[in-house]
């Protein structure tokens, strides 16, 4: 997903605000659910949303006003009721500027509790569970 830094994103020293790297990522995860053919109605609808337990961030370099930048978006799958979400803010040059790794689940908003297996709830879910890496 294409973002260009907006000068009001910036910090004092003028790079992007720490807080907005986790708007740029969660923009680029609900673009690919809507990908996929998941919005947040339709998730709501089928009384599961998703949710984000732990998210790290690495900086690499900087992002500047005017910067533009590509958001990555990748679904990491194991075993149990958690996944991972792996994304790359990077440079138009390519550089990579953040490394954001995200442990996250799908809650039943009934009982409130992550599902048993997101996986094979997004695989039954998704219009194209192919974009979530399976």
């Amino acid at each position: 997903m294409p973002v260009t830094v907006r000068g009001y994103e910036t910090d004092v020293q003028g790079h992007l605000n720490q807080a907005v790297y986790i708007n740029y990522a969660e923009h680029a995860r609900w673009t690919l659910l809507k990908a996929a053919g998941l919005t947040q109605a339709e998730l709501i609808g089928q009384g599961v949303g998703p949710v984000t337990l732990e998210t790290t961030i690495r900086y690499r370099h900087e992002l500047l006003a005017g910067d533009e930048a590509d958001v990555t978006c990748g679904f990491e799958w194991g075993e149990g009721k958690t996944f991972r979400i792996v994304q790359e803010v990077r440079r138009a040059d390519g550089t990579v500027a953040a490394e954001i790794v995200a442990v996250c689940g799908l809650l039943d908003l009934k009982q409130r509790k992550l599902v048993p297996d997101p996986g094979k709830a997004f695989r039954e879910l998704a219009a194209d569970p192919g974009l979530f890496g399976f």
